[in-house]
């Protein structure tokens, strides 16, 4: 494919980055060529509120034409990111040609001698062994063979210190300079010469922050149109309001774009675009050439031949695998793709929608539209101040009339100007503070224009009222703002707490479910010292475990807080008491409540007859169960009690003659104990059985449990 496309939209291959880049349109060239500004002057720029800006240059060329520019050695990178050339004539674009950047270390690696590190003059002497060199102080002329050190003493107490000296071949034989002694050394070689020259030269450009050139060529005959455009990063551009609020006149909004000319170049008779998206936007290094490290190969060295094994072929082991497993189907994949439709507007308030189809102060509102960053000047309707324009998630302000701006200039630009609608609140937020609200307006955008962030004046009867912040508004949207200290309204909160209620009790397999609730609430005592009725809009943090209870519902609600409207009579107290609850539940082992707590439970007015009977019941299995199980352990402690006295007696007929009284009382003794022990084993293994068959029918009592009244 041809460089040079021939077409009527030829577009040229060089694009700027949305990054930091200034573009200066300036001499050409030293020779005296026409400046760039000249035949193509900025006509429109469109400023993002993510700091990257639109600029388009429009002109006339004739015949075949070069036009430059200047930017700064560290936009370069944006140029090459973003720039389209337009030639609408029928004419070609040919090379963008521009100053190259390799890096200067491997730039300096590439004369004879080399300054990368920044040699002594030692050091660079040494790397131009053999060259011929003449000297001044003494007047030398000879072949350098290099310089080496010395140490030469110096002073009474002979310290060291080390000189370096030249070594050099004249004719009359060798001789040794010191370094110091040598006023003056020149290159005999005059290419040589011109290379140190020309490595000092690229080193010196190093050192330059200053502007690269950017050529544009284009071929062709006659008089036609260019367009030249790109991306480059400018200053956020901001917004700032001021608010006059009045007793009689709805409120009056002023709304002014704040923008920054930080190029080189003046703005004159600019159309100018005010965008709130927020493009992504990077910088990525193409003006910095690059180098792919190569890896190095030696040449192959044939030794003597050794015995060789030799790996099996993976496409034959493969067909061999498939062969034995038989051809395993392919799989199928399926793509399921669904999209949702986004809602992309809000509904207006009522209120502010028959505002929006009225014509504002400064013109008629614009319709929706794209942003068209290649439309004429002349295909816009001019109008005193901003039009509106909405662009798929974007918002552009269309200043209506050309902004001629000098370059490090600033500028504040009308956009928004007149009447909202409002009424005056007080906001109060314990949080912020604890005794007073806060002088507020409900602010609804009825303007038909987005009202991007920023500050917000206000002025109230005349005089300065306060500072406010909005956040972004869309047209027919309602925010609060609020700008000062209401000190004629006093608010007293006060928090009681409600004491814990037991709330229903479940019986369900076994699990005893409660729940309890508590409350609290939470009341405001507002005192108006003004001589009109205030609307005093309370702001209570809503809690996700809390459920309001009183008032029903909120005046309204936002992410995290209630709101709740009172009115407040002068002289008259207002009172509101918001009320919450929070409903608990616990689970509780029936096996596990001892019959305290199963008492309590008995005693709640709360808990229903079938549970209260249930839990009796279950009361009385315990009992039987537990009366079985000391009965055992009464039976155990005995037998425990007679084998410890059958084993003192054990001891004591050790010591005995077998035909003593005593030892034959042991003897009767010790046989009706263990009479005694058989009956009371049988005795046991039949409250053993009981207790097992009492635990079961009380396992199973309660696993059949479902008692939910």
């Amino acid at each position: 494919m041809s460089p040079n496309i021939n077409s009527r939209f030829a577009w040229g291959f060089c694009a700027l980055v949305a990054g930091a880049m200034l573009a200066r349109p300036l001499a050409a060239d030293e020779a005296g060529e026409k400046k760039a500004e000249s035949g193509l002057p900025l006509t429109k720029v469109v400023m993002f509120n993510s700091g990257v800006g639109y600029f388009e240059h429009r002109g006339d060329v004739e015949g075949d034409a070069k036009i430059d520019f200047r930017f700064r050695v560290e936009d370069i990178n944006d140029l090459l990111k973003s720039m389209i050339l337009e030639d609408r004539g029928g004419g070609t674009i040919s090379t963008v040609t521009y100053g190259s950047r390799d890096p200067i270390t491997k730039t300096l690696q590439t004369f004879p001698i080399d300054l990368t590190n920044n040699p002594t003059l030692g050091q660079l002497l040494d790397q131009v062994r053999g060259e011929r060199v003449q000297l001044d102080g003494p007047a030398l002329t000879g072949v350098l063979l290099g310089v080496e050190k010395r140490k030469k003493e110096i002073g009474k107490d002979h310290e060291t210190i080390e000189v370096e000296l030249l070594n050099l071949l004249t004719d009359s034989g060798l001789r040794s300079i010191p370094l110091d002694s040598i006023s003056g050394i020149k290159f005999v070689n005059e290419k040589l010469d011109a290379e140190l020259r020309q490595a000092l030269a690229v080193l010196a450009t190093g050192h330059n922050t200053d502007k690269k050139t950017v050529s544009l060529n284009l071929l062709g005959k006659g008089k036609r149109p260019v367009r030249v455009a790109y991306i480059e990063g400018t200053p956020v551009w901001k917004t700032s309001y001021r608010l006059v609020l009045s007793d009689k006149e709805a409120p009056f909004l002023q709304g002014w774009a704040i923008v920054e000319n930080t190029t080189e170049a003046d703005w004159n008779n600019v159309a100018l675009t005010l965008v709130s998206g927020r493009p992504i936007s990077f910088k990525m290094d193409l003006y910095e050439p690059l180098y792919v490290q190569r890896p190095l190969e030696a040449l192959n060295l044939y030794a003597s031949l050794r015995p060789q094994t030799y790996g099996q072929d993976l496409d034959e082991a493969a067909r061999r695998f498939a062969g034995l497993g038989g051809n395993a189907p392919a799989g199928r994949a399926g793509r399921v793709a669904g999209e949702q439709e986004l809602e992309r507007h809000e509904q207006l308030r009522s209120d502010a929608k028959s505002s929006l189809a009225e014509k504002s102060a400064f013109g008629a509102a614009a319709p929706k539209q794209e942003v068209d960053f290649f439309a004429t000047p002349e295909s816009r309707g001019a109008v005193p101040s901003a039009q509106a324009g909405e662009v798929g998630e974007l918002f552009q302000y269309v200043i209506g009339t050309p902004v001629t701006l000098a370059r490090q200039k600033s500028a504040m630009l009308p956009i928004v100007n007149e009447s909202v609608k409002g009424n005056k609140v007080s906001i109060y937020n314990e949080a912020v503070q604890a005794k007073h609200p806060l002088n507020g307006l409900r602010l609804v955008n009825s303007t038909d224009l987005h009202l991007m962030q920023g500050p917000v004046t206000v002025f109230d009867g005349g005089a300065y009222a306060g500072d406010a912040k909005i956040e972004d508004l869309s047209p027919g949207a309602e925010r609060l703002v609020s700008y000062a200290l209401d000190l004629n309204t006093e608010v007293a909160p006060e928090t009681k707490s409600h004491p814990e209620q037991l709330v229903s009790v479940k019986l369900i397999k076994g699990v005893m479910q409660t729940s309890r609730k508590y409350g609290r609430t939470h009341k405001y005592t507002i005192k108006n010292s003004d001589s009109k009725p205030k609307t005093v809009l309370l702001e209570y943090p809503v809690d996700a475990n809390w459920k309001l209870v009183s008032p029903e519902k909120p005046t309204e609600k936002t992410r995290d807080k209630y709101r709740f409207a009172v009115t407040a009579e002068p002289g008259k107290p207002a009172a509101l008491s918001v009320e919450e609850e929070l409903v608990v539940s616990q689970q509780l082992a029936i096996t596990n409540l001892d019959s305290n707590a199963i008492a309590f439970y008995l005693s709640q007015k709360t808990v229903s007859p079938s549970v209260k009977t249930a839990l009796q019941d279950i009361v009385k299995r315990k009992q039987a169960l537990q009366n079985v199980a000391q009965d055992r352990g009464r039976l155990e402690q005995q037998i425990s009690t007679i084998t410890q006295e059958q084993d003192r007696i054990r001891q004591n007929m050790i010591q005995l003659e077998h035909n003593s009284d005593l030892y034959k009382r042991y003897v009767q003794k010790f046989g009706a104990q263990e009479d005694a022990v058989e009956k009371m084993r049988e005795q046991i293994q039949k409250l053993i059985a009981d207790e097992a068959r009492l635990r079961q029918s009380l396992d199973d009592f309660l696993i059949s449990l479902d008692i939910t009244g």
